[in-house]
Parts: structure tokens; sequence; C-alpha cells
């Protein structure tokens, strides 16, 4: 049979069933997951109002810039999602009685036309818990504790890294990065680890950050480096925002240390998050071996995005993480982990010239929960047991003209060799 090209829009993946049984598994597990939390389900649009994912409260112009648009035939400005946060936040908008806390799961397609590189697609999909109505750093506790329950299940050693952008601004604030440009400095200072100082000053000259700013911050970014969280207290009188964020973040690693779970988390005074929407606590996930660079997972504190859709002041407590099912994929296939293996039938039919006998068997083994598969090659019987025995089949049942006759089955038990007949009624 001729080959087709490749007809896969760039950034877009088709799965054959070996990968895909694995994604499967890793979304059961993630669904599985969010369900023991008591987390509620719900789905939101693919197709969205333009001005609603390009709001100041939305994304940030790196991710808008990345935005799939499009109009309809009345001319309307659309855009496919690009993540599951604001459309959330949305669904909070809209609906002023929903019974607060307020707890939601979603597992769909997002969409951004962005770099494309190993685990990183333009249609990927996207697992999010977020939480809105606890003000407390209880719910950013439950979601690290989740994340880490989902990672040891799939196999997978992670640590998570986790700041506060109330610290992260107040310190920069401090050392008289001017307020107006906190958000560039922040969000280039996110990158500290992947391009180094050098690479942070570059970017900071680019960007027109003032050479007395680009001086402190090279000069404090290398005295933070490694500090914990009492190093920060000697700043707190003189800044309220590394106040609040100190607290918030010793709170934080009560919780951790409670639940026995600090181990596995690292307090990174660099991480920003590349979102303008975060208010406060930050996290992200990185596989321990680093065999991914990029994180698995991330997420943080918004209070801000729910009340700027409503065009007010209000402040929503709302928390949040995201999972990306497609970069979990990517580390997991190849590895030799439990989780992966194939998702074999209980029994294989082989019908002998009994085609219309082998349906009725497996239909009626269907209906007492076992998961069939009926052999429709119509190989000779000796290709199909060996077919049947490489793929590591147990049991098989064959059906000939015969058996038909006798109403009687015969259940082959391939690695013991043992065979035995059984009456079925036709």
């Amino acid at each position: 049979m001729k080959k087709l090209k490749n007809q896969n829009v760039k950034g877009t993946m088709d799965y054959l069933p070996e990968d895909e049984q694995i994604r499967r598994i890793v979304r059961r597990t993630l669904e599985n997951t969010f369900i023991r939390y008591n987390c509620l389900p719900i789905e939101t649009p693919i197709l969205n109002e333009q001005k609603l994912l390009d709001s100041k409260y939305a994304g940030g112009n790196e991710i808008v810039e990345e935005m799939y648009t499009l109009s309809d035939r009345g001319k309307r400005e659309l855009a496919l999602r690009y993540d599951l946060t604001i459309p959330f936040a949305k669904v909070v908008a809209m609906n002023p009685g929903l019974r607060m806390p307020f707890k939601r799961y979603e597992i769909g397609k997002v969409f951004r036309d962005g770099p494309v590189k190993p685990g990183r697609f333009r249609e990927f999909t996207q697992c999010d818990v977020d939480i809105t109505g606890v003000s407390s750093q209880m719910a950013e506790a439950e979601l690290i504790e989740m994340a880490l329950d989902i990672f040891n299940e799939l196999g997978l050693n992670v640590t998570i890294q986790y700041n506060n952008r109330k610290l992260l601004a107040g310190m920069l604030t401090f050392i008289s990065v001017p307020s107006s440009r906190l958000n560039d400095v922040i969000l280039t200072m996110d990158k500290l680890e992947k391009i180094g100082i050098d690479g942070v000053k570059k970017e900071l000259q680019q960007k027109n950050i003032s050479p007395e700013a680009i001086r402190s911050v090279e000069r404090y970014a290398q005295e933070w480096i490694g500090q914990d969280l009492t190093y920060f207290e000697q700043f707190a009188a003189e800044n309220d925002n590394v106040q609040e964020g100190l607290n918030e973040l010793s709170e934080l690693t009560s919780y951790l240390d409670g639940l026995n779970i600090l181990q596995d988390c690292s307090f990174n005074p660099f991480l920003a998050r590349g979102l303008d929407i975060y208010t406060g606590t930050i996290y992200e996930i990185f596989l321990s071996d680093q065999s991914i660079s990029s994180s698995i997972g991330s997420g943080g504190r918004y209070d801000s995005a729910i009340g700027g859709l409503l065009g007010s002041e209000e402040t929503f407590s709302t928390v949040g993480i995201s999972f990306g099912l497609d970069v979990i994929f990517t580390a997991l296939k190849g590895r030799t982990t439990a989780i992966i293996k194939e998702d074999k039938p209980d029994y294989v039919i082989i019908p002998i010239d009994a085609k219309r006998e082998a349906l009725i068997v497996a239909s009626a083994y269907r209906k007492l929960g076992y998961q069939i598969e009926v052999d429709m090659s119509e190989k000779r019987l000796s290709k199909s047991l060996e077919r049947a025995s490489k793929r590591g089949i147990e049991n098989v049942i064959l059906i000939g003209k015969e058996e038909v006759k006798n109403k009687e089955i015969i259940l082959k038990t391939l690695n013991e060799g043992k065979e035995e007949r059984i009456t079925f009624n036709f």
C-alpha cells in the first residue's frame, strides 16, 4: 500500500494505539486522582470570544501573541482557547450562585501557535484543577500533594519548585526596580536558570531597563541564590509585599511539612511563571532526572482574574494547577514502568468456519464483564494461535462446526497448553 506523505499541521500529532494507551493511562490516573480529591468536572468551549482571551487578566502578551484567531460568518472576532484557566474564571464570573469553595477539574484540548519542541505542541491537552473561595494556603498545599500523588502513581520522580510573586515583586522594588517595569524584570528573571545572569542582563538591556536597575539585579540575584526564607526576613519590615509573601510562604511550608512532602519541594526565589495574572504562590513541577528540562506541570494563585472579567477591583481567592498530558506522555514513553503495558483482552475468540457463533459467544462474555477480541483475520488456526501467543494472550476460545453442533466451546490456556470444553447454548 502506498504511504501518504505527512499531512499533519505542524505541532499536531497522531497517536497510534501503542502510544494512545499510555496517554489514556495518564489521563485515567489524573482524573481518578482529581475525583479522589473531590474535584467536580466541568467542560468549557474550545471556541471563545477573542476579547475574553486577550483581556489584561488573561494570559499576558507572550501567550496572546500565540493565540489562534478566526472570525465567523457574522464577522465576530473569535479565538481558540490557549489554556483552561480563563475559561474557568469565566464560568465562575457567569455563575455567581456557585457554592463556595468551588473546586473543579477539566481535561481538554488547547491551542498555541508557539515553538514546537519535545513534549510541546501547538495542539495539546491540559488537565487542570482550580479552587476558588479559599484564601488560605491550604488550597496550594492540597494541589501540591495531589501532584505528588499523581506522579508517584505514574512512577515519575519529580521536584516541585515554589515561590511567591509578592516576595519577588517586593524584593525587586527594594533594589529600586521601578514598579512600572516590575513585570518585565520578573519575566526575565524567571529565565535565570536557563540563560544565566549574563543572559538576564542582555535581555533586560533589550527591554530598555535602566543600567542602574540592571546592576542591582545582577548584584542581588547572585546573593539570593540558594537562600531560604529566613534570609528574606531582614527586608520584610521595609516592604509590605515582602512581608505578605513571606507570611504566605511560611504558612505553605508548615502545611507541606505536616503532610511530610516538604522534602519533595524546593523554594526558588527566582521562580516567576510567565503569566501576568499570578498574585501570590506559584509553583512548577520538574522531573528530578531532568530528562525533560521544561516543567511538566505548574500553577499558582490568581486572585484578580475573576473580578477583572466582571470589570471590578473585587478579588476572588483562586488557585490552580495544570498538568500537560502530552509532556507527561513524552516523559513516560520508552521508560520501563509497570503502568505501561498493552491493554490485552481477557479472551481472544478464534472462529473456525463459525463466524456467527463467534460473535454470539463474544457478546455473551462481554455482558459478563470480560474484555473480548474476536479474531477476524481469517488466517489458519496455527497462525492465529501464534499471533495470540506473541501478544502474551493467555486464554483463547475456539469455535468450529463440531463445537457448534455439540453446543460447546473450547477454552485453550496457551501458557499451560491445556484445553477445556465448556457447554454453550448458541
